[in-house]
């Protein structure tokens, strides 16, 4: 989204959220979820993304998130916003976060800095996605907005699977996810998949 939970001070209040257009042919709903003063939305690219999974129309995928946001706090003004923002009509972000996955199951949440997750999010958050949801690091494909480090360079690089040596496919969006960021990153994970089956 495009605002920094860090930078907020109220969880959201859903009674003052906004509603609008959610695209061309999608229909009206939640498009800003109210903390404070602050009106937190959903970037182009993750909603888009977002809605063509939820319409099926990437099968297999699931989708997962690795926030280090930096307090207890943020925190829960994060998962208030994905429990009040949607993504078509009627259907909340946390809705298609948990589509796909077990019902009550959470392991693909990985959220704050709060042990046993860190502010490294190679160390602690990728680990843990791993095995609580069993998807191989070379079968992720991993967006990250981060200006003062580079957790994209890291994930790639220490979290490899044992038999190929290949970590996630990584894109950078240091202003966000975009359309174009996104169909970047398809494009390349399009790539891994095309090289797996050229060395087969």
């Amino acid at each position: 989204w495009d605002k920094k939970m860090y930078t907020l001070s109220h969880t959201v209040d859903a009674a003052r959220s906004q509603r609008g257009s959610l695209g061309e042919g999608i229909g009206e709903g939640v498009v800003a979820a109210a903390s404070g003063s602050t009106m937190i939305r959903i970037h182009k690219g993750a909603l888009l993304a977002l809605q063509n999974f939820h319409l099926g129309r990437y099968p297999g995928m699931r989708i997962a998130a690795a926030s280090s946001a930096d307090t207890p706090l943020a925190v829960k003004i994060g998962k208030s916003a994905l429990a009040t923002l949607e993504i078509v009509p009627g259907v909340r972000a946390r809705d298609v976060f948990a589509s796909g996955w077990p019902d009550g199951f959470e392991g693909n949440m990985q959220i704050g800095r709060t042990p046993p997750l860190s502010a490294n999010k190679a160390a602690t958050h990728f680990p843990i996605l791993r095995r609580e949801t069993g998807v191989r690091y070379s079968s992720m494909l991993f967006f990250d907005d981060c200006n003062w480090g580079d957790h994209c360079g890291a994930v790639s690089r220490e979290c490899v699977d044992d038999e190929s040596g290949l970590g996630p496919v990584v894109v950078r969006t240091p202003k966000g996810l975009g359309v174009e960021e996104w169909m970047r990153g398809l494009e390349l994970y399009a790539e891994r998949v095309a090289s797996r089956v050229d060395v087969a």
